[in-house]
């Protein structure tokens, strides 16, 4: 594991955003700079971290730690379904194929926690058009994986719930498409919660993005990183359930909660700036949840990201393209 001083000795060379024009159109979201020309995207994960629709800093290693984890699953479930990944040039850049993305995210949820939980207790959730049960605990594991989609808002917007009826009736996508769309997640989402468990951990819920290439659906985007999931330590589970006391996490909700706890910001008005230790917890914990699910230690450079990438590009020919 990187110590602390290491970590905070990248805190000045993390990277907020990479102006590199002759890669393409650049279309930046709220974590990625995607630069696309043709049918290619190069997708460069930066640094940048959100949380209720706010870029509110850098972290460091996190792109690096997001594209080379995405990149593991992507591998790790291959079988089960086409991905968009073509080359990996550098630890925080994938070119991909370009997909037309399907309008929904498909959320899936083993568990009743965050959001859902807040819905759950608000008597709010019926935009899921999910028969909840009544009684359900905070963080209690559900009966089987539920599905609960939500619309794709641009950046600065907030993603909004809608059921399965509701999409349909828009026509966002088709009931085929739909159906093999959800099947594939489930595969998946039982795939990762597998492995995870094999690794100590619990993958609690997760998000998945997916597209159509030549009108066959790809996995696109990531899969099963601390950004779109949640991940918690499996020992002590049920003893931490049965206390109502916190799980022990390993993803974004960290920030979240030192957000609302700390500081009372749920997304309303001005976030508060990032202390340089929170900056460090969080890295932290992404570095954690990379080595016990990939069972590797997490290696990389203290320096400056954006210079290592330009290298790693022009070297692979990227750069200088037209």
């Amino acid at each position: 594991m990187m110590t602390d001083e290491l970590l905070r000795s990248q805190l000045p060379h993390t990277l907020r955003q990479i102006d590199l024009p002759g890669l393409g159109d650049l279309y930046r979201g709220k974590v990625r700079d995607n630069y696309s020309r043709g049918d290619r995207i190069v997708m460069i994960t930066t640094d940048r971290v959100s949380a209720f629709d706010h870029v509110l800093g850098t972290i460091p290693f996190k792109g690096e730690v997001l594209s080379r984890l995405a990149a593991f699953w992507f591998e790790k479930v291959k079988d089960l379904a086409p991905t968009h990944l073509l080359d990996q040039p550098d630890p925080s850049v994938m070119v991909v194929k370009r997909a037309k993305a399907l309008p929904i995210e498909i959320v899936i949820r083993g568990y009743i926690t965050g959001s859902l939980w807040r819905d759950y207790q608000g008597g709010k959730t019926d935009a899921y058009g999910i028969a909840w049960p009544k009684g359900l605990k905070k963080d209690q594991a559900l009966e089987q994986a539920v599905i609960t989609p939500s619309t794709k808002a641009e950046y600065g917007k907030h993603d909004e719930p809608i059921s399965e009826a509701e999409l349909l009736r828009q026509g966002l996508v088709s009931p085929q498409l739909w159906s093999e769309a959800t099947a594939i997640a489930r595969k998946l989402f039982q795939r990762g919660q597998e492995w995870a468990r094999s690794r100590g951990l619990i993958l609690v819920d997760t998000k998945y993005e997916m597209g159509t290439v030549d009108g066959k659906l790809v996995v696109i985007d990531e899969i099963h990183t601390p950004d779109s999931s949640r991940y918690w330590v499996a020992d002590g589970y049920e003893a931490r359930l049965a206390k109502g006391a916190e799980q022990e996490m390993l993803d974004k909700e960290n920030i979240r909660q030192w957000l609302i706890q700390e500081h009372g910001f749920s997304g309303q008005g001005k976030p508060p700036p990032l202390t340089d230790d929170v900056r460090v917890m969080l890295a932290r914990k992404y570095i954690e949840v990379y080595e016990r699910l990939t069972g590797e230690r997490f290696v990389s450079t203290v320096g400056s990201v954006e210079e290592r990438i330009k290298r790693n590009l022009a070297a692979k020919g990227y750069l200088g393209q037209r």
